[in-house]
C-alpha cells in the first residue's frame, strides 16, 4: 500500500497532434514516461484535426503506456464535432478522459475540462452587448461551472486539475499579445483559488511561458509541447512530484 505522504511523479504534456500518420511516433516515449512517472496526464489538443481515426491512432499508441493516463481534450478535438467520438475511442480501462469529471489516483484528486476563451483579470470579456458576444461570454461561465463541480467533489487533501486553455495571463506570454484573450480565461481561475488546487497543467500556448503561479502560489504549468521541447531540451514531457 501506498504511504499518501509519499511522491507521485506525475508526467505532463500537451499538443501532441496525433494525425493519420502518426503511427509509431509517441510508442516509446510513452514506454519512457512509464519508467519515469507514476501518472501521465494529456492537456488536450490530442488528434490534429479531430478524426476519429486520429484518436484510434493515439489509442494504439497508449498501449505502451503502462501507467494510468488522465486526459482533456482540446481546440483541435472538437474542430470536426466528434468530441463524443474521440472520447469513447480513448477510454479503456487504463485512460481517463475527463469533461467536467473527476478521478482520484495515487489519493490525488484529478478534476478536468477543456476551459475556454475570454481574457484575463480587467481585460476578461463581460457579458453585455449582442447575443452572439454573450453567448461567448456564457461558454465559459459553463467551463467554469464545470470545473468548480469536479472540484468540490474531490475528497483527496492534494487536488490536480489538467485544463487545455490558461487559467492564467503568466504562462501564455511569448504568444501575439493580439490573440492572448483568445488562449484562456480567469474565469478558470477562481474555482482553482476556492478549493486550494495543488498544481494545474495546461497546454494550447505554443509559445507561451512554462511556468507561471496563482495569485494564492499554486503552480501553473504550460505544458504544450513545443514549450515542453524548448524548455526540457528536445524531451517531450516533463514530470513534476507533489
Amino acid at each position: 500500500m501506498n504511504d499518501i505522504k509519499e511522491k507521485i511523479r506525475i508526467a505532463a504534456l500537451a499538443d501532441i497532434h496525433v494525425g493519420l500518420n502518426s503511427q509509431n511516433t509517441y510508442k516509446d516515449i510513452f514506454i519512457e514516461i512509464s519508467e519515469n512517472a507514476d501518472i501521465l496526464v494529456i492537456c488536450g489538443d490530442l488528434t490534429y484535426s479531430g478524426d476519429v481515426e486520429e484518436a484510434k491512432i493515439l489509442s494504439n499508441e497508449l498501449t505502451s503506456c503502462r501507467i494510468p493516463v488522465v486526459a482533456v481534450l482540446g481546440n483541435h478535438d472538437y474542430d470536426q464535432g466528434k468530441q463524443s467520438e474521440i472520447r469513447e475511442a480513448l477510454i479503456n480501462e487504463n485512460v481517463t478522459i475527463l469533461d467536467g469529471e473527476f478521478t482520484v489516483l495515487h489519493d490525488i484528486g484529478f478534476a478536468g475540462t477543456i476551459g475556454f476563451a475570454g481574457g484575463f483579470d480587467k481585460y476578461m470579456l463581460n457579458s453585455f452587448g449582442e447575443p452572439p458576444i454573450k453567448q461567448f461570454v456564457q461558454e465559459g461561465v459553463n467551463e467554469q461551472l464545470k470545473l468548480e463541480r469536479a472540484l468540490s467533489q474531490i475528497e483527496a487533501e492534494k487536488k490536480v486539475v489538467l485544463l487545455h486553455y490558461a487559467p492564467i495571463r503568466q504562462t501564455i506570454v511569448g504568444e501575439p499579445e493580439e490573440i492572448w484573450p483568445f488562449l484562456g480565461s480567469s474565469r478558470l481561475l477562481e474555482p482553482i483559488e476556492n478549493f486550494d488546487t495543488t498544481v494545474v497543467f495546461h497546454g494550447h500556448a505554443h509559445m507561451g511561458t512554462y511556468k507561471g503561479q496563482t495569485p494564492k502560489g499554486t503552480p501553473v504549468y504550460n505544458v504544450a509541447l513545443p514549450v515542453i521541447q524548448k524548455v526540457m531540451k528536445k524531451k517531450s514531457y516533463v514530470v513534476i512530484e507533489i
